[in-house]
């Protein structure tokens, strides 16, 4: 009786202590090419620049159209604006603070300066981001803008209304970071610049005073979020959960049965047989086997706890075939070696069913090679186990 009630408590703490062990995810799978919607105070900027303006007026006739042949004046911007997406964003822009009224033709030779500014908004689009997938570390930003807004001769008062087109370009330095190019142009009325006369010639050229900018300059990102976050693949992350929590009812019913043959053992009782429809329970059921970097070894023997309950579902109906697929990470290693090292964990796997009791006829084995369809990368080195028939 004694040795009876030792077993038991021994029984007892074992079941305790597995289903106490917990398994936990430290990684969890991304899309590649999604991102989850940021809040109102993520990923603003402001940004301030050096610029050279060169002007070109509507009456101006028969004089040189270099940009640095009188018509230019260097001047300063600044901008704050905030990314909604990857590709999208907005910002406003002010722009100044010297102008040059360029005359010609039958207006004196003379070109003379003026004060302005220009305030404008910009709808911003991140062509880089929106062709190739975000990406937070890109160095390159290709970004083309369109906007609108006020424009002031100071000298002459003049108030009026512009349209902005441009292409701005970014390069990271680091996340807070980045330097700006940018290359635009500004379409004002005609009288912009104090004189209202337009030139003979082309109608489109001539219909308006035009500025064309060249700037540099430093922009800041701000607030706690600086980028976007990757969505969740929820399908990914399912398949991993129920893949831990297989393995974990797996063992506590390893467990279960080691008492129940404890207890009928010492009672001297026979050990009662349950059977299961394992086809009815496990179709549609797949498992994955994961590996480390490089390796076909299996990463954890816990992992072999997940085929158990196939390989006996194959046990109880001949007609159930597995098929075998293994993976490689594409990030790291050539695409010949990632086919051989798929293959190899494949293999590997299939090793194991056979010593779980399962026929080589009842198999299906192939590699597929490196993979990236899940993030992050090491969850690309894993071999699927599935019931395909």
């Amino acid at each position: 009786m004694k040795k009876l009630m030792l077993a038991l408590a021994v029984a007892s703490l074992s079941s305790a202590a597995i289903a106490q062990e917990t398994y936990t995810v430290t990684d969890v799978p991304v899309k590649e090419k999604s991102v989850e919607t940021n809040s109102f105070w993520s990923n603003w900027f402001i940004s301030a620049g050096v610029n050279y303006n060169a002007f070109y007026s509507s009456q101006e006739e028969g004089i040189s159209k270099n940009p640095f042949n009188d018509r230019g004046k260097f001047g300063f911007n600044v901008a704050v604006g905030k990314w909604f997406t990857p590709g999208l964003g907005i910002r406003a822009k002010f722009d100044g603070v010297k102008g040059v009224q360029v005359n010609g033709g039958v207006w004196s030779p003379d070109n003379i300066d003026f004060d302005y500014w220009n305030l404008h908004g910009d709808v911003l689009f991140n062509l880089s981001n929106m062709i190739f997938g975000y990406n937070e570390n890109r160095v390159w930003n290709f970004i083309p803008y369109l906007g609108a807004g006020v424009i002031r001769n100071c000298s002459q008062n003049n108030y009026m209304m512009g349209a902005n087109v441009g292409i701005l370009n970014t390069f990271r330095l680091n996340k807070r970071l980045s330097v700006n190019f940018e290359l635009s142009a500004l379409a004002a009325p005609k009288s912009f610049d104090g004189i209202g006369y337009k030139a003979s010639g082309n109608k489109i050229w001539r219909g308006a005073d035009k500025v064309f900018t060249a700037s540099v300059g430093l922009t800041v990102n701000l607030g706690k979020t600086t980028g976007f976050r990757k969505a969740v693949d929820v399908d990914a992350l399912m398949a991993l959960n129920a893949s831990q929590l297989d393995a974990l009812n797996s063992a506590l019913a390893a467990q279960q049965n080691e008492n129940a043959r404890l207890k009928e053992e010492l009672a001297k009782k026979p050990k009662e047989v349950i059977k299961t429809d394992y086809r009815k329970e496990y179709v549609g059921a797949p498992r994955s086997i994961f590996f480390n970097i490089g390796s076909s070894q299996i990463a954890s023997r816990k992992e072999i706890v997940n085929l158990q309950v196939l390989a006996d579902a194959v046990k109880a109906d001949s007609n159930i075939k597995l098929k075998v697929t293994g993976y490689a990470d594409s990030a790291t290693g050539s695409a010949a070696f990632n086919q051989k090292l798929s293959e190899k964990r494949a293999n590997r796997v299939a090793d194991e069913l056979v010593k779980l009791g399962v026929s080589r006829d009842n198999l299906v084995v192939e590699g597929l090679g490196g993979v990236a369809t899940l993030k992050p990368n090491s969850y690309n080195r894993r071999v699927i186990v599935d019931v395909v028939k």
